[in-house]
């Protein structure tokens, strides 16, 4: 078998070239699926990222079911960070001053509930994000809907810190428009 020269492959016939794009693909295959395997094992969970993740869904469906809300996870002494510009922004130092000044006023502003639906939820060690909107109608009427991406730390199951962010002049238009029930 002689070697000739070919416009595609210098100094490749026609046989020679065919097995050369035959064991370049074999090992381009082979590097896939190295890197498949490679990003499969990184996504593969602990075991605390499963718990926190299945605790913060667990969380969601009772808010989506009205039978509870991921807010019953949060541990007394929770510090909730509201991210950016709304009215509502700032650092609440426990679970109860979180939930008399943003949640409490919040619902009493609703006319029916809000319910979530969450677009994706990851786990990373002990952190939980949470990526979902919200919907509901309040006492005036009007839909409020909101996007929301927040930032769990657990810890023993509990929600120890969070950083919240959502778009804040869909927020303060809602926090200034409708008056809350008493």
């Amino acid at each position: 078998m002689s070697i000739t020269a070919s416009p595609a492959a210098p100094g490749l016939n026609s046989y020679a070239r065919r097995i050369f794009n035959v064991a370049l693909g074999v090992a381009a295959t082979i590097l896939s699926l190295i890197g498949l395997e490679a990003r499969a094992s990184a996504q593969t969970l602990t075991e605390t990222e499963r718990r926190n993740k299945a605790a913060v869904e667990a969380g969601f469906e009772a808010w989506a079911t009205g039978t509870g809300s991921p807010y019953d996870l949060l541990a007394d002494d929770a510090r909730w960070t509201i991210e950016g510009y709304s009215l509502a922004s700032k650092t609440y130092p426990s679970r109860e001053a979180f939930l008399s000044e943003v949640i409490r006023p919040f619902n009493a502003r609703m006319k029916s509930p809000l319910k979530p639906a969450i677009r994706n939820v990851y786990a990373d060690g002990d952190t939980v994000i949470v990526f979902f909107d919200a919907r509901g109608i309040a006492r005036d009427g009007k839909p409020y809907v909101n996007t929301y991406a927040w930032f769990l730390d657990m810890r023993d199951n509990r929600i120890v810190r969070a950083s919240a962010f959502f778009d804040s002049v869909a927020f303060n238009d809602f926090w200034t428009r409708v008056t809350p029930s008493e």
